[in-house]
């Protein structure tokens, strides 16, 4: 108890009046963020692309700062391995509708996409019965199963893209309504149609529930895919996986003498039943694969009473290498704020947790490879655990950490979710702060970072974002830090460190991640999602095999 009282004081002392402890509390040592940043964000290291010449000097780097705060490396050492397979699909045929009235050709990029998981050097699906399966949910804790009493096999699933309860104003109805949940990202229905054994899956794009225009489906699906690899070379996934344009599955399902609008509206309730179409589809592309090692971090600080439980600390330390040249010519994307400001956190938090003292339960510290391809570096961490995810208490992610004042509120991304917002608000009360509504939630931000290739195994995880209202100009300067990142620097080669930058968020951000995190990894709780969550049946199944 006494090292949490100490991480109360000392995120007092930050956020709110001078603290009074009768011992010193752990300061962040903001001198350690600036050089971690700069290293990581420095021409030298090349914008950090995994898989590369300077991977190396990159990992080297972190595993220095690591041991500078005192980590111990992982029971498999410093570095885990993860391999990837890097597959770029080409000579694409039209997608092309036969069975009823006239033959109908789409083409590829403007009017679809697709792309295979499998390692193999030819795509080919011919006559593939089409089967309209509405969004493609099985969530058994709703009562919900888009795919029930089906075969899907050889056939290719055309699914609405986000939940059926999308258009709610607020976060009312059986998925949350305007908040995004998991069965709404397009991830899970390429998964769910997978387990349900379909040849292919093409998601309906249509750009208020999707989040985005169809520019970004077209260039985010043409080049390269990145994907864990697997034993099997992804022979268990869907042959292919694509979208649509909105007005090609309009003109497809008229072809079938169906009503598109009307069958939509069908698939929002409760019940609803798949429907052929009695139409086929044909597609082909090639298929060249690379199969290539980047490397993950850890490191620990082994616990004193419960070593065997584990707190989990992540952030991911690679980003774009060479990207789209600015106007200057300068072509690198040094990833300062994304995410060197995450491993930056990182090694402070493990310094501030050992000059606290250890905690019971272990805490670990992973500095993760390729978020920027698809979350793959967590991904493989969570397939294949240095520690069991079943006795993994819960943890802390953090990516891209905004460059700006201290503020009077959070945000708790993916809102309300699981036990952890209990600790989250008690925290903010204490502290004379607020929590503000995640911004944009129906964009499922909560489903886009490291943090869920733990959550969707059941592993609750802070997610958090500084609010906008900052104590030094107010919701007008918080939106226009927020604005100057998005605008002029997210992924380009403007995000570079400088020296002049205002540190006093990012020590608010580590603070309150020092303060939630070892509370867990004080404490005897167990935090558990809430029984209507996507995630509790996967926690409850995991905790269940870890008390045998």
């Amino acid at each position: 108890m006494k090292s949490q009282l100490f991480a109360f004081a000392a995120l007092a002392t930050v956020l709110a009046a001078p603290a009074h402890s009768a011992a010193p509390a752990p300061q962040i040592d903001v001198p350690l963020m600036k050089r971690v940043v700069e290293t990581l964000a420095s021409d030298t290291l090349e914008g950090r692309a995994p898989s590369t010449a300077t991977e190396p000097k990159v990992l080297d780097a972190i595993i220095a700062e690591f041991k500078a705060a005192g980590l111990q490396p992982g029971k498999d050492g410093w570095l885990q391995d993860v391999p990837t397979v890097e597959i770029t699909g080409s000579k694409y045929s039209p997608l092309t509708i036969g069975g009823k009235g006239a033959p109908l050709s789409f083409a590829y990029g403007s009017d679809f996409v697709a792309a295979s998981y499998r390692v193999t050097p030819r795509t080919a699906l011919k006559d593939a019965e089409l089967v309209f399966v509405g969004y493609g949910i099985n969530a058994p804790e709703l009562g919900w199963n888009d795919y029930a009493g089906l075969d899907m096999k050889g056939k290719i699933a055309v699914v609405l893209v986000n939940d059926p309860d999308y258009q709610t104003e607020s976060e009312e109805g059986p998925f949350k309504g305007r908040r995004m949940t998991w069965y709404g990202r397009w991830p899970y229905k390429y998964e769910e149609a997978a387990r349900q054994g379909a040849a292919g899956v093409l998601i309906v794009h249509d750009t208020f529930p999707a989040a985005y225009g169809w520019n970004v489906v077209e260039s985010s699906w043409s080049g390269a895919q990145y994907y864990v690899q697997s034993a099997d070379d992804g022979a268990s996934q869907t042959e292919a996986n694509g979208w649509i344009q909105k007005g090609v599955a309009e003109k497809i399902f008229a072809a079938a003498g169906k009503d598109f609008a009307a069958l939509s509206a069908a698939a929002q309730q409760k019940g609803f039943k798949a429907v052929p179409l009695g139409v086929k589809a044909s597609l082909s592309f090639d298929n060249t694969a690379r199969k290539s090692v980047s490397r993950n971090v850890v490191g620990v600080l082994p616990g004193t009473t419960k070593p065997d439980e584990y707190v989990l600390y992540s952030a991911h330390w690679d980003h774009l290498g060479r990207c789209k040249p600015d106007a200057t010519g300068d072509d690198m994307c040094n990833g300062a704020v994304d995410n060197a400001t995450g491993v930056a956190a990182l090694a402070a938090l493990a310094k501030a947790n050992g000059a606290a003292g250890r905690t019971p339960r272990t805490q670990v510290f992973l500095a993760v490879t390729l978020e920027e391809s698809g979350l793959l570096g967590s991904e493989f961490y969570a397939q294949h655990p240095v520690y069991p995810l079943a006795k993994t208490v819960g943890g802390v992610n953090m990516d891209a950490l905004r460059v700006s004042g201290r503020a009077r509120d959070y945000q708790m991304v993916g809102g309300d979710k699981s036990d952890l917002t209990t600790s989250f608000r008690a925290t903010l009360q204490s502290l004379g702060l607020k929590e503000a509504p995640e911004d944009h939630a129906e964009r499922g931000g909560y489903y886009r970072s490291d943090h869920f290739s733990f959550a969707k195994r059941g592993v609750p995880m802070y997610n958090l974002k500084r609010g906008l209202d900052q104590f030094e100009g107010g919701v007008a300067a918080g939106e226009a830090a927020n604005e100057d990142y998005v605008k002029n620097r997210y992924h380009g080669p403007n995000d570079e460190y400088s020296p002049d930058w205002d540190w006093s968020g990012i020590t608010q951000d580590v603070q309150l991640f020092y303060t939630l995190g070892r509370d867990l990894a004080t404490s005897n709780a167990w935090p558990n999602w809430h029984p209507d969550d996507e995630f509790r049946r996967v926690r409850d199944a995991s905790r269940g095999e870890a008390r045998k």
